[in-house]
């Protein structure tokens, strides 16, 4: 199978990640590189041998390319994927998919027209951690799920990150930063949602930054860091789910899954690997489960060579816009629900992404004749 050219838009810091998966995975082979900031491109074709540095519009407009992997902020990610859909590119995009439903209708529908590929990370869901859990599911060793939990709470980012004013603008916070995370896998795990309840708050309207370049600014928040709410799935069980960017410490674990016959413990699914547990009736404690599935380091770049190789193999990818867009429209969900006080209808659907194959030499997305055969 011959890799499909990647141009990437974005040399931000995660696009080193993705620019190692262009010499790690076979399915893919990144051929250029663009960013508003022409050295920060250059170094990183530099440094990857990337062969050609090119701006934005001669990156899209170029034949050679055949997927558009579009590393920008989330505010640009409507506009550059709508572009490189026009030129007829296939576009795969860094989480969330898009800001707002409208853009991501708008994606979908133009790849529709045009018999393109949208993907969207995160592609987390294909590590060897949530795809060991779903495993778990699917053999009924937890019977039918019940219920869920999931939770991501922790101090917010003014106090780290280099460059945090996107994380409190109107299209940031916790919901639409971290939950592209949490409610991939829980798609992942249990299928699609069909209804959100949510309270939501902005406990500091004010943001001090205490580190890096912009230390000492001040950052107005424009979005909720508090999110609790329930989330109603197709399958009848509920989640209860608390994202939040005003906690100072939690101990509370990443995702659990209750069934009729048992307990999960699933791992953070902003990582590929982790520990997957098991409790059933008779059990004294939990269990580790042994990984079924390969990917346990960062492996970012695997959802985008799944789509290349489902490409040429012409069946569906699995990091795909549908389940994309299905979370996006359970996190604006999030957001209506907080600030109507209604239950959100998600009127949206997709169907459970296909499992990963099992027995993966590391690099490759297509189990092999010959280990399927084993």
């Amino acid at each position: 199978m011959k890799p499909l050219t990647v141009g990437v838009v974005g040399c931000g810091n995660i696009s080193d990640v993705y620019f190692q998966a262009g010499h790690r995975f076979d399915a893919v082979n990144i051929v250029a590189c663009a960013d508003l900031n022409r050295k920060l491109a250059e170094a990183k074709a530099g440094k990857y041998g990337v062969p050609r540095v090119l701006s934005t519009e001669e990156l899209l407009a170029d034949p050679d390319i055949s997927i558009v992997l579009n590393i920008t902020p989330p505010k640009a990610h409507a506009d550059i994927a709508l572009g490189a859909l026009a030129a007829g590119k296939h576009v795969y995009n860094e989480k969330p998919l898009a800001l707002t439903r409208d853009e991501g209708r708008r994606l979908l529908t133009a790849a529709r027209k045009k018999g393109l590929r949208v993907g969207c990370a995160p592609d987390t869901v294909l590590g060897a951690g949530i795809q060991t859990a779903r495993k778990v599911i699917d053999d009924g060793w937890i019977g039918k799920p019940v219920s869920a939990t999931a939770f991501m709470m922790c101090p917010g980012h003014e106090n780290w990150h280099p460059s945090p004013d996107f994380y409190y603008e109107a299209g940031g916070g916790p919901m639409l930063d971290m939950g592209p995370y949490y409610l991939t896998a829980l798609v992942t795990l249990m299928g699609p949602a069909t209804h959100v309840s949510a309270v939501t708050r902005t406990t500091f309207k004010k943001r001090p930054v205490t580190s890096g370049p912009n230390k000492g600014r001040v950052l107005t928040v424009h979005t909720p860091t508090h999110l609790t709410g329930l989330v109603e799935f197709a399958n009848n069980a509920v989640c209860t789910m608390i994202t939040s960017f005003d906690v100072w410490r939690c101990s509370l674990p990443c995702i659990e899954i209750h069934g009729t016959e048992g307990s999960l413990s699933v791992p953070d699914p902003n990582c590929f690997g982790g520990e997957v547990k098991i409790f059933r009736p008779g059990y004294d404690d939990w269990k580790m489960i042994p990984a079924s599935h390969c990917y346990a380091d960062n492996s970012r770049g695997l959802g985008l060579a799944d789509m290349a190789a489902a490409i040429q193999k012409k069946r569906e990818h699995r990091a795909n816009g549908e389940v994309a867009y299905h979370v996006l429209d359970m996190m604006r969900a999030f957001l209506d629900g907080g600030e109507s006080g209604r239950r959100v209808a998600v009127k949206s659907a997709c169907k459970r992404p296909a499992p990963m194959p099992m027995l993966l030499a590391d690099g490759q997305t297509e189990a092999t004749a010959k280990r399927e055969t084993k």
